[in-house]
């Protein structure tokens, strides 16, 4: 009696086992390589917004806490963008690496097969994916509603923020304001000049020596009360009228017509959008926004999976060198390719060029093919 099935009934015991301890091995590797990577390109990111808030806490007052909830409203509006971009980071680093430390091929010579390499980065995708859907549908665009408020907030209680010395500023509900001196930080204003065509009819043309900028306590980010002190109104109708004032308060917001500020495409929930939908919208445009908005919650989330394939079939030539940093300008040349390509698909769904899914999901689709192309390329 002979036992020839054994060997081969060992072979493939030891192979299973290698295969678990390979997957292990590499999903372990790259999960620090993906936290690294989200936290790389969320100081890219903050690095662009560094002069801005600069300029809000040195020159127009802004606290440090508000400043701190403006970056994390930031940030978490952007996490759906940066969770492939991490994934991509963190998928072309290990497996450069691997790659250039010839643990791929010794893998290889052990007798795993392509779809045990390639398990760790999908099982990774899939779980990345997943967090990035539910961010996508709901907190992200429940972190770029509040910034809308409080950015609303900030520009009515900041209101001196946006006028600048010697320069005419529009936009105060119907009105246009000039002031020859501005003190941001303590909202002091001097020589000042308002047109105001609240009442269309018959404009008023205000001018003061000197004028406060002072929010209500009571409704802040509501209302701004501009106190102005010495200063003459004049009205011209048939006849021209001047009325002189030691103070004149005017009001950038009427008390009884507050209306919370309508949220934008970005800071509707996936089933806000849907429901949107639904009802049915008469404004072609409006339904192209809203279509385009549906689509691309879902498509921002496979791609994903997108990139990991795409990390794998790159980071797995066997012949590249300095894996660490070709995988860094690799990983920015292909993000730098993909939202090239999204931004324009997003502007063609938009203004109606192109259908909205076909639009949104055609950068998925191209990069899709260019993953299966390096996979066969490098692991036939």
């Amino acid at each position: 009696m002979t036992y020839d099935f054994l060997p081969s009934t060992m072979e493939r015991m030891f192979s299973i086992f290698n295969g678990r301890k390979a997957v292990q091995y590499i999903f372990f590797e790259m999960l620090p390589s993906f936290i690294l990577g989200l936290l790389v390109f969320v100081s890219i990111i903050l690095m662009f917004q560094v002069l801005r808030l600069t300029e809000f806490a040195l020159v127009h007052g802004v606290a440090i806490k508000t400043i701190a909830e403006i970056i994390g409203y930031v940030v978490i509006s952007l996490l759906p963008v940066l969770f492939p971009m991490a994934l991509l980071f963190s998928v072309l680093l290990t497996y450069g690496r691997l790659s250039q430390d010839s643990e791929i091929v010794a893998m290889k010579a052990s007798g795993l097969a392509m779809g045990t390499l390639l398990l760790p980065a999908i099982i990774l995708a899939l779980i990345v994916g997943t967090v990035s859907a539910q961010t996508s549908f709901v907190i992200a665009p429940w972190g770029n509603r509040q910034f809308e408020v409080l950015f609303t907030r900030l520009a009515n209680t900041k209101a001196t923020a946006v006028i600048k010395e010697g320069t005419f500023a529009e936009g105060f509900f119907d009105m246009v304001v000039y002031a020859n001196e501005v003190d941001s930080k303590n909202g002091k204003l001097r020589k000042v000049f308002i047109y105001d065509e609240k009442n269309s009819d018959v404009p008023l043309t205000v001018i003061a020596k000197e004028g406060s900028m002072l929010p209500d306590p009571d409704r802040p980010g509501q209302e701004v009360l501009l106190r102005l002190q010495n200063g003459e109104i004049h009205r011209q109708t048939k006849t021209h009228t001047k009325i002189s004032f030691d103070t004149y308060d005017v009001h950038f917001s009427e008390p009884d017509q507050h209306v919370e500020r309508a949220k934008s495409p970005p800071s509707l929930t996936l089933d806000e959008v849907r429901n949107r939908l639904k009802q049915g919208i008469s404004d072609p445009e409006e339904l192209r926004i809203m279509q385009t908005e549906f689509h691309k919650r879902s498509a921002i989330s496979v791609l994903c999976l997108v990139f990991a394939l795409i990390g794998v079939g790159l980071g797995t030539t066997t012949n590249r060198r300095a894996a660490k940093a070709g995988g860094m300008i690799m990983c920015i040349g292909i993000i730098i390719f993909y939202w090239v390509l999204y931004v324009a698909a997003e502007g063609a769904a938009r203004n109606g060029t192109l259908p909205a899914s076909l639009a949104i999901w055609a950068p998925n689709a191209i990069f899709g093919f260019i993953a299966i192309y390096t996979l066969r390329k490098n692991w036939n």
